[in-house]
């Protein structure tokens, strides 16, 4: 049974990951991903959408919204990934060496073995980890290289603050999040004071994955027709 009733479902591979083509500039934004969304969208004759995004996925999801606000009924931010735009630059030059470096010399499934885990709480079980795991080894390196590039130049921040109160917004990350940790997820928030927020307890990153009743839930109760 569907955990969303009277609705469709569309689950997306941003470019890069799955069988969809990367994306033509080496160092892609945040607009890029949210215009090749939205060609995606018109390709099926979707016009308007209830957004949900996952980590790196909310600064697309984010820049769709204030770019194409007319097109969501809601938007669901999840695990924020905010993006590194605010750092100073030589903490932004090392986190991006480090993601890219570790899957050029681990390769994606070494990678995976190595941050998998880590998107877990600690009452997930070993097949949510396997599960984890595996769904990150799948990953191409040119687009997970192109992805950490975008979450270096992004700024989720300043994309919020062009939705339009229109737009219905929640943020939903959990307690055990090691990766975008409740407080990152708050500070979020507090930049959006209209937001609603639910803190998930135990649950770690993945949160369709480690908490996936308490996550449908959450979106569910956001839908908007």
């Amino acid at each position: 049974m569907s955990a969303f009733p009277g609705y469709r479902v569309l689950a997306w591979n941003a470019p890069g990951y799955g069988p969809s083509s990367p994306l033509q500039p080496d160092a892609p934004d945040a607009g890029d991903y949210a215009q090749r969304l939205a060609e995606w969208l018109d390709a099926l004759g979707v016009s308007r959408i209830n957004l949900v995004g996952h980590s790196l996925g909310c600064l697309v999801a984010a820049r769709f919204a204030a770019d194409f606000p007319q097109r969501v009924g809601s938007l669901t931010l999840a695990s924020i990934a905010a993006g590194h735009a605010r750092m100073a630059p030589e903490d932004r030059k090392r986190l991006l060496e480090g993601r890219v470096g570790d899957v050029a010399e681990l390769g994606p499934r070494g990678m995976a073995e190595k941050r998998g885990p880590r998107l877990l709480g600690p009452k997930a079980t070993s097949e949510q980890i396997r599960a984890v795991v595996e769904a990150m080894a799948s990953v191409d390196p040119q687009g997970y290289a192109q992805a950490a590039r975008m979450l270096s130049g992004g700024d989720i921040i300043a994309d919020l603050a062009r939705l339009p109160d229109s737009v219905p917004l929640q943020i939903v990350f959990g307690s055990a999040d090691l990766i975008t940790t409740p407080e990152a997820n708050r500070r979020v928030a507090a930049h959006v004071l209209r937001a609603k927020v639910i803190e998930i307890p135990d649950a770690g990153h993945a949160l369709s994955v480690d908490a996936a009743e308490a996550f449908n839930a959450a979106i569910a109760a956001h839908l908007r027709p």
